[in-house]
């Protein structure tokens, strides 16, 4: 499993990239590979606000329908719209043009204590 060194990742299997307006959020290479051939994605509307923990997305495959939660609490900045008519590209490219959406966070605090490569490494090891 792909785990790229510069992202930030959680328990659930999201990876966050911080950039200078906001954070990136995905899904794991290994999320992407659980689920299957991913068919729809649910985003949620630009300007809404989440609490850190909450579901905020919904990805559908061939096997399951999984909710996406928030890595941080934040207001949704962008979403990704290629989604809406390729979902595929999650699977194809879950750390480029698979990314799901950007937040402006709430609180540096949290994003403090998202999972490091190494630290969401050994998760997965304890998954496995």
């Amino acid at each position: 499993m792909k785990v790229p060194a510069d992202l930030k990742y959680t328990k659930s299997h999201e990876w966050t990239k911080v950039t200078d307006d906001g954070i990136i959020v995905g899904i794991t290479d290994y999320a992407q590979s659980e689920m299957g051939d991913i068919v729809f994605a649910d985003l949620p509307q630009v300007g809404a606000e989440y609490k850190k923990g909450e579901s905020m997305a919904v990805i559908e495959s061939v096997k399951a329908v999984s909710d996406i939660y928030a890595p941080v609490g934040g207001t949704i900045i962008e979403v990704n719209e290629a989604l809406v008519d390729s979902p595929e590209l999650i699977n194809e490219d879950c750390y480029g043009e698979g990314w799901l959406l950007k937040l402006s966070p709430h609180s540096q605090a949290e994003l403090d204590e998202l999972l490091s490569p190494e630290e969401y490494e050994e998760l997965l090891e304890n998954e496995g």
